[in-house]
């Protein structure tokens, strides 16, 4: 039936979910909202026309754990994240704390910050970082994809939707998350840039190390990591260093990257990466 008011539907259930969706192909999912009224006057609400509020789907609220991973709902709020205590891997729980502040928090949630329309957002970097997969969510399909793939690009496709958050659980010895002002939205605190840096260790021996930086993408040097595994800590002045010319060489030719930025950049990596050095 067309209508010229915002209709809002309550769906109870994945079946409710995508019946209503073949109704009204153009509707909208709904989550905490924060990324809809981003730039809106308070007085003055825009909506679209149709609306999906996935807030009712008991399924997309749960937190399970196993002695592998954490599964989260796309529809947990970020603070609930934040009660769960030492279960949620220190990175994340430092991303979530400068994201926003409380009262945004208690209404985000984990997919919304996902999928936001306005662009990447931080839990973009930490989640690759994490080796995050997600779950996505059709009529008659269900399939798992890899934070990294999905930020590459977004492949949810029409009238699909993340529904989970699957997060390896690997308990890192150095985790640093950085985050800084782009020189485009200094005072955008969403647009701010984000520098991810994972290390652990078996006795002496490096055995991983990630590092993800979000700009407007998101960009990861593996060849750089792979020239530090098996190396032994505290590193050599000479290979840290080595590491960090393997990162100006790498940023070196990418043109969606300011210089601005890449400096920042740079200045990070340095610093972090000699904190493991002697």
């Amino acid at each position: 039936m067309d209508t010229n008011l915002n209709q809002v539907f309550y769906p109870a259930n994945f079946n409710d979910l995508f019946s209503t969706w073949n109704r009204y192909p153009d509707a909208v999912p709904y989550a905490g909202g924060t990324d809809f009224l981003r730039w809106q006057s308070i007085n003055i609400i825009k909506l679209p026309k149709v609306v999906l509020c996935l807030d009712k789907i008991e399924e997309l609220r749960r937190i399970t754990r196993t002695e592998q991973y954490l599964e989260i709902g796309a529809m947990v709020k970020l603070n609930q994240l934040f009660r769960l205590g030492k279960i949620v891997p220190q990175i994340l729980y430092r991303c979530m704390e400068n994201i926003a502040g409380v009262q945004v928090r208690n209404i985000s949630t984990i997919g919304g910050n996902i999928c936001a329309s306005s662009g990447l957002h931080d839990l973009s970097a930490v989640l690759t970082a994490l080796d995050a997969q997600y779950e996505i969510r059709g009529a008659n399909s269900t399939t798992w994809i890899s934070a990294v793939r999905f930020h590459d690009k977004n492949p949810l496709k029409k009238q699909e939707i993340l529904t989970r958050i699957r997060l390896p659980l690997i308990q890192w010895d150095y985790s640093i998350y950085k985050k800084f002002p782009s020189k485009d939205n200094f005072l955008d605190n969403l647009s701010a840039e984000v520098l991810v840096f994972l290390a652990r260790a078996k006795k002496t021996i490096l055995t991983d190390l990630r590092v993800v930086y979000k700009s407007g993408k998101i960009l990861r040097n593996r060849n750089s990591e792979d020239s530090l595994m098996g190396k032994n800590l505290p590193l050599s002045r000479k290979i840290a260093f080595e590491f960090v010319e393997n990162w100006k060489e790498f940023l070196g030719g990418r043109r969606d990257v300011s210089e601005f930025s890449k400096n920042a950049l740079l200045k990070n990596i340095e610093e972090n990466v000699f904190l493991l050095s002697d």
